[in-house]
């Protein structure tokens, strides 16, 4: 605990792993499960959810899942785990800038940097003593 801190395992999951791998599992990768798989996150499914998302950027995950008719949780690993979007306020907004965008930020930053001169040269300071 002291190592990890809240990162730590509880002891009851490192007393149920240990229980595990004594009765000869080998492997933590997860067993094959019964009940249907998930079908929802299909190649269809992300292109129509980026789709709609390039029309309008201030959906919601609700209204997304609505239009394609499938679970919102679906539509939300489709936007953070396939389209690699995050949330920003309201908008669904990609986690890296385009080439584009950085070379537009580095434009203003370089015009205030040349514009400081003349904001900082309208200053009165005065000392009082």
């Amino acid at each position: 605990m002291q190592v990890y801190g809240v990162n730590a395992m509880k002891k009851t999951a490192v007393y149920m792993w240990v229980k595990r791998f004594s009765e000869g599992r080998e492997s933590v990768t997860d067993e094959e499960r019964s009940g249907r798989p998930a079908t929802s996150r299909t190649e269809e499914n992300t292109a129509k959810s980026r789709q709609i998302l390039r029309e309008n950027r201030r959906l919601t995950v609700r209204s997304i899942a609505e239009q394609v008719n499938i679970d919102r949780e679906t539509v939300r690993k489709i936007l953070t785990e396939n389209l690699d979007m995050r949330k920003v306020c309201a908008k669904m907004v990609p986690k890296e800038l385009t080439e584009k965008q950085k070379q537009r930020r580095v434009t203003i930053c370089q015009d205030l940097l040349k514009r400081q001169d003349d904001i900082l040269g309208r200053v009165v300071t005065d000392d009082e003593t």
